[in-house]
């Protein structure tokens, strides 16, 4: 059994999109949360901005690096997880849940089509690919 759901699309940048409606919620997988360590600090877009995807939407800070997270489709973020502000290490805890980052109105559906479904996704953590 995969460590990760299966209603969700993943990029090779290890950040995962919910479609859900007109809303997408993003966040870093299970893989990436791991691989990070324990998160101390989560800097997010504002709401309102408007993004390409492969754009750098914010980072991540752990105990062992600063990483960035980038933008799996083109889009408007129409909310962030303001629980993040007091609790970054939702991270770590529970990355595709609570922990998820923002909320994003996609202006180019069809990319959701080229990310990886969650068997694709095992298969590419599995062979390594950091």
């Amino acid at each position: 059994m995969s460590d990760y759901p299966s209603d969700l699309r993943y990029t090779r940048e290890h950040e995962w999109v919910r479609p859900n409606g007109t809303q997408w919620r993003v966040g870093i997988t299970k893989f990436a949360a791991t691989q990070l360590g324990e998160v101390v600090f989560v800097e997010l877009p504002k709401v309102g901005t408007s993004f390409s995807q492969g754009d750098v939407l914010g980072s991540i800070e752990s105990v062992k690096a600063v990483s960035e997270m980038y933008a799996p489709v083109a889009g408007k973020i129409t909310a962030i997880n303001e629980a993040l502000d007091k609790s970054p290490e939702l991270l770590n805890q529970d990355p595709h849940g609570e922990g998820w980052m923002i909320e994003i109105e996609p202006s180019n559906r069809p990319e959701l089509d080229a990310l990886m479904d969650s068997t694709t996704y095992d298969g590419f953590t599995a062979e390594g690919n950091e």
